[in-house]
């Protein structure tokens, strides 16, 4: 059995839900990542990704300045543990529609398994894993 802390990112990008989607974009840019996990303190809130931000704050015509995280944040969060097999995460994420989990050990965010993250290691030779496992082209 592969366990989903086998191959979860472990390297995070954490903002605050009063946070702004300029300062989250801009993040985003610079890490070259394509979503952060926003927190209340050690507590996971909710996940905004590049597409959050522009299909719920700047095609809404929210001010990307002034407009919160907390105002567009998917705040329906599954989580999986470090020890939960990869197949159980994949069936998580077709279930409730959702491309990344975070991974949460003792109430703490250890880590984030995305749809890329189970493709690369379940199957390697698709296409999507080509993709995930290729450095970004930004």
């Amino acid at each position: 059995m592969t366990t989903v802390g086998e191959f979860m990112t472990t390297r995070l990008v954490t903002m605050d839900g009063n946070d702004t989607l300029i300062a989250a974009a801009q993040e985003m840019r610079d890490s070259a990542i394509g979503d952060v996990v926003v927190t209340d303190g050690d507590s996971v809130v909710g996940i905004v990704t590049d597409r959050d931000i522009t299909v719920r704050g700047v095609a809404e015509n929210m001010d990307p300045g002034s407009t919160r995280l907390n105002e567009i944040t998917s705040r329906d969060v599954i989580t999986v543990s470090q020890y939960d097999d990869a197949v159980s995460a994949a069936d998580l994420m077709r279930t409730y529609a959702v491309r990344r989990l975070p991974v949460i050990d003792d109430g703490r965010l250890i880590g984030l398994v995305s749809m890329g993250d189970l493709a690369v290691e379940r199957e390697p030779q698709s296409v999507l894993a080509d993709i995930s496992a290729d450095d970004p082209n930004n």
